[in-house]
């Protein structure tokens, strides 16, 4: 059987808010992800999505 962990656990472990956890799982972001009685179930081990949000690693600023 697999091993889960709440969107609470998965927060404290990738360094980011409950409430981005949850909305990584509603768009589907975090393969594996069950949601039973509104509580989010997150595959143990599983890897911190990317930031689609930024589009380098090196920031804004061109030298």
């Amino acid at each position: 059987m697999f091993e889960y962990m709440t969107a609470q656990e998965a927060a404290e472990l990738w360094g980011i808010s409950v409430r981005r956890v949850q909305r990584l799982c509603k768009e589907n972001r975090i393969e594996g992800i069950l949601n039973v009685n509104r509580v989010w179930l997150i595959p143990k081990g599983t890897e911190k999505p990317l930031d689609k949000r930024r589009k380098s690693e090196r920031g804004g600023i061109c030298e």
